[in-house]
């Protein structure tokens, strides 16, 4: 039964845990790949540089799907697009398992990434709703499923891909984004539009919003940087395990992503703490973490397990101070447009996630691990750059 909730009334929690895991299930399509990258290059007969434009290309079609698609919500409703979306997802799934030509696999994971964009549409959708006192622990709650399907999807793909192949766990996808689909159709209520026009003028209302709300630019500049530096550590590290002194499989890749169970679990006890302790507080943080991940962690004890396991772990805790302080301050900024508002953060976000994966990429091939690490340090220092610039441009005003 499809019901009409009214802004800032309340959601139900049957509603909100659905809406979390609506978010998890659709957001693992793009992170599948990432401990695959070494089966799936043997595979195609290809590059470490080459199949590494595979992830890279996910999240620009995902910041792409974020930018174009997104603001839709606005302006249509959004149930009937979350459908389109997944019906999409199980044609660019299935093509991406059956092809055998890696400019196919470009296409296809460019597409997946395009259409992985629904939990953009939850998040928001849990931060309307919400009562003002719940508002930032329920985007938390959202937000902790969607970070679960990051999570599980690289324990899962790893281990799917080390024992019947990386194609099997991409025809696996394909019907669960089927299943999803008809989940939305029978489940999710309707939603009134908040946004009167046509989709061209809604579009020249995202500049409209980047002009009048200097802290969207903000905290959309520096968070990118930040998920940069993250997403380094992973567009790498199915090679780097692959190598000495591991030799591991995708299944070892696999099993590194339960480390990020530190993140999900964060995520809802950061979202209660973002308004008393503040944002340039859980940002000055995160970078000292993702700094910490980096130098002391991921390189100095990069060769050991334990040093990877404790720079996942602290990489995780420190991104999610940086995303949920980030996220939550652009949704209070104007209620009426939480989707144009998140489309611009999230895109930016996602062009950094590309960015650091590429980069990495790129660093792999010449200095190997050491340059990974450099990538990594280096974008969290224009994170902290951005808060620090910002922070005393505000004071000397």
């Amino acid at each position: 039964m499809h019901t009409i909730l009214k802004p800032n009334q309340g959601i139900p929690r049957s509603l909100l845990l659905l809406l979390a895991v609506m978010a998890g299930v659709a957001v693992a399509n793009i992170y599948y790949s990432q401990p695959l990258l070494d089966l799936i290059r043997l595979d195609l007969d290809v590059t470490e540089f080459e199949v590494n434009l595979v992830p890279m290309l996910s999240q620009l079609g995902y910041a792409m799907g974020l930018l174009f698609i997104i603001p839709m919500g606005d302006l249509y409703p959004r149930r009937r697009l979350m459908i389109v979306m997944f019906l999409l997802l199980v044609a660019a799934l299935l093509t991406f398992a059956l092809s055998k030509q890696v400019e196919v696999v470009y296409a296809a994971s460019f597409l997946t990434g395009v259409c992985s964009v629904i939990p953009q549409f939850l998040l928001p959708i849990a931060a309307y709703f919400s009562t003002p006192d719940t508002k930032d622990r329920h985007v938390g709650i959202v937000l902790s499923g969607l970070l679960t399907g990051i999570l599980a999807s690289r324990v899962v793909s790893g281990a799917v891909g080390e024992y019947w192949g990386w194609r099997t766990m991409y025809v696996v996808a394909a019907v669960m984004m089927a299943v999803c689909a008809m989940v939305v159709l029978r489940m999710m209520p309707v939603m009134q539009s908040t946004f009167r026009g046509r989709y061209t003028t809604l579009m020249r209302s995202l500049l409209t919003l980047v002009r009048d709300y200097p802290l969207l630019r903000i905290c959309a500049i520096r968070a990118s940087f930040a998920f940069g530096a993250f997403m380094a550590a992973w567009a790498c590290m199915a090679f780097h395990l692959s190598g000495p002194p591991f030799h591991a499989g995708s299944d070892a890749v696999g099993m590194l992503g339960l480390c990020g169970v530190a993140g999900v679990l964060s995520a809802s006890f950061i979202g209660g703490y973002v308004r008393r302790f503040g944002i340039l507080r859980f940002n000055l943080l995160g970078c000292s973490l993702l700094f910490l991940a980096w130098i002391a962690c991921l390189w100095m004890a990069g060769e050991t397990y334990i040093g990877l396991i404790a720079g996942i772990i602290v990489l995780d805790v420190g991104m999610q101070c940086i995303q949920l302080s980030n996220q939550t301050a652009v949704f209070a900024l104007c209620p009426s447009a939480t989707n144009r508002m998140n489309t611009i953060f999230m895109t930016t976000y996602f062009l950094g996630g590309s960015l650091g994966t590429f980069l990495a990429g790129t660093f792999w091939q010449y200095l190997g691990w050491t340059g990974v690490m450099l990538v990594g340090c280096s974008l969290v220092g224009c994170s902290l750059l951005v808060t620090l610039i910002s922070h005393f441009a505000k004071q000397s005003s």
